[in-house]
């Protein structure tokens, strides 16, 4: 049966009386284990279209309706809530009604999903989380060798405490991933025969992974989902955040070319107010934030006008799903690249969006880049008339308007005290500049996790470079250390390995400091930095004026 979408070998088998309904099972399946859920339902539909009888079709439309780690029941609202408890029990209750004709193991899937989705309204969504697990707790122990019980166990626990599964500063799992024991499931299901072929699997682990003290133990999952589901965009994205946090910007770039190029393959086919738009931008801002950090200014710069111009007003005005709230913080994205390349005149010269309720985080991170370009440019006096027009336009911001994990406005917070610390700095106030700096740092490291960061630019590299400026080099040096992870200073999630910007910053502290040996043992990994930039790198900030 012919399918648009390349979607690998990954097949799981259930009961029907219709075989045509076998491939669009697993699309299903595989559509939610990538994370499109609209896609997934969409594929499901089809199967008891093909087969009303399938009790597993109406599984599937009720697993994919439910909440996943992206977007967990609080992250829906209002219509959306009541409209997808509702169709998510009429699902699962159509499924009950066939459980006479199939397997045992099928009776005992629905059985426990139906304690996720018990009524047709909303309810308490922990209670109906825990209950699930439980049941699928039940289910792993009966059939401890099946892949797909596996994920979807690991799946529920996840789900209890989405992005919440690792203390981040002390680096061990949170208290209730701790209960549940996800980090030592995961462990067992991966020795499983078969476990590195499944997508499912391999995806969780890598959410697993990405929050731990030690993301690299994922690189092997994530060499292995790469390219495992050519069509599925996240799919294809998601070795990237183990990538990232490994210093690999290279091949965070290359991940992120396959998932646009599947991203745009579906989105072309579907209507503008899909909920995958959301992973398409994620998508794009990964891609930049990898190329931001390995200093090639030409994808960057590329990559944020592309992420920009797929988000168009049309999208935005869909109120339901919330588009703006969701999508528009992604266009001001735009403005971390140009500071971080220096482009001040270009800043300097950009117009406001036409509406700024509208465009809300785009106009006040406007405001700050042109507050930031005016700073480097040493007129002062303009610099604080667009720190009193950021300020105005945060105000405007709604606490509904979010990049993923972070509300845009914690994230304008580390701007506010970056710009307050390029203002004194430019004002000769250096030491009043550096606490305002030091305290834009501190705001970026308590940020709850992302990745990428909502704030793409470090504040310790505007830190390091004005510190040098000063021939504060000791100062400067631990700055850059911490933010290399060369010392222990910053939790694991916060490190920004081989990135060329601390990179060259911590090589001109040793060569300044007189550190011969420490600046030879440094040299490979600089020289491997610098190769990758596509402009020379003569400071760790644009902000510093003399190197």
């Amino acid at each position: 049966m012919e399918y648009d979408y390349d979607l690998g070998d990954y097949h799981r088998e259930v009961t029907t009386s219709n075989q045509d309904v076998q491939p669009w099972f697993t699309r299903g399946l595989i559509w939610a284990y990538a994370f499109n859920h609209e896609e997934s339902v969409r594929c499901f539909e089809k199967v008891v279209a093909l087969d009303p009888a399938c009790a597993m079709g109406y599984w599937g439309i009720a697993f994919a309706l439910g909440p996943n780690y992206n977007k967990p029941w609080e992250s829906m609202h209002g219509e959306e809530l009541r409209a997808t408890t509702q169709r998510a029990y009429h699902a699962i209750s159509e499924a009950k009604k066939y459980l006479s004709e199939i397997t045992e193991l099928e009776v005992a899937l629905i059985n426990a999903l139906s304690t996720r989705h018990p009524q047709a309204e909303p309810g308490n969504f922990d209670i109906w989380n825990k209950d699930y697990v439980l049941d699928m707790m039940s289910l792993r122990s009966k059939y401890p060798k099946d892949l797909d019980i596996a994920a979807l166990y690991c799946d529920a626990m996840m789900n209890v405490t989405p992005w919440k599964l690792w203390d981040l500063k002390t680096g061990d799992p949170t208290r209730m991933a701790k209960h549940l024991l996800v980090n030592e499931e995961m462990t067992r299901v991966l020795q499983l025969e078969g476990a590195d072929d499944h997508p499912g699997i391999l995806h969780l682990y890598i959410h697993l992974m990405e929050m731990s003290p030690t993301p690299e133990m994922a690189l092997p999952t994530a060499n292995r989902l790469r390219d495992l589901v050519p069509d599925a965009g996240h799919l294809q994205h998601m070795p990237s955040h183990i990538d990232i946090l490994n210093g690999d910007y290279r091949r965070a770039i290359s991940a992120n070319n396959a998932a646009i190029r599947a991203d745009e393959k579906f989105l072309a086919d579907h209507p503008t107010d899909h909920f995958y738009n959301l992973y398409r931008a994620h998508d794009y801002h990964f891609k930049m934030y990898a190329a931001m950090l390995s200093g090639k200014s030409k994808v960057t710069l590329e990559t944020g006008a592309k992420l920009a111009e797929g988000i168009t007003e049309e999208l935005l005005r869909v109120e339901s799903p919330p588009m703006a709230d969701w999508l528009e913080g992604f266009i001001a994205m735009q403005m971390h690249g140009f500071i971080r390349f220096g482009r001040w005149e270009e800043i300097i010269a950009l117009e406001l969006p036409s509406d700024p309720d509208l465009y809300c985080v785009t106009t006040a991170m406007t405001h700050y880049a042109k507050g930031v370009a005016f700073a480097a440019t040493e007129r002062v006096p303009e610099a604080e008339s667009e720190r009193a027009l950021f300020h105005e336009s945060v105000k405007r911001i709604p606490a509904s308007r979010t990049i993923f994990n972070n509300k845009c406005t914690d994230i304008l917070n580390v701007g506010s005290a970056m710009l307050d610390g390029e203002i004194a700095y430019r004002r000769g106030e250096y030491d009043t500049a550096f606490t305002y700096l030091r305290e834009a740092a501190r705001r970026d490291d308590t940020l709850p996790y992302d990745e990428p960061w909502g704030w793409m630019q470090p504040a310790r590299h505007a830190l390091g470079a004005l510190l040098l400026e000063q021939d504060r080099v000791e100062e400067a040096l631990d700055v850059y250390a911490a933010d290399l992870g060369i010392d222990s200073t910053l939790p694991r999630a916060l490190r920004h390995y081989n990135n060329v910007w601390a990179s060259h910053g911590y090589n001109e502290c040793l060569v300044k400091l007189g550190k011969k040996l420490e600046t030879w043992r440094f040299a490979s990994q600089l020289k491997t930095a610098l190769s990758i930039a596509d402009i020379p790198i003569k400071s760790s900030c644009f902000c510093r004026k003399t190197t």
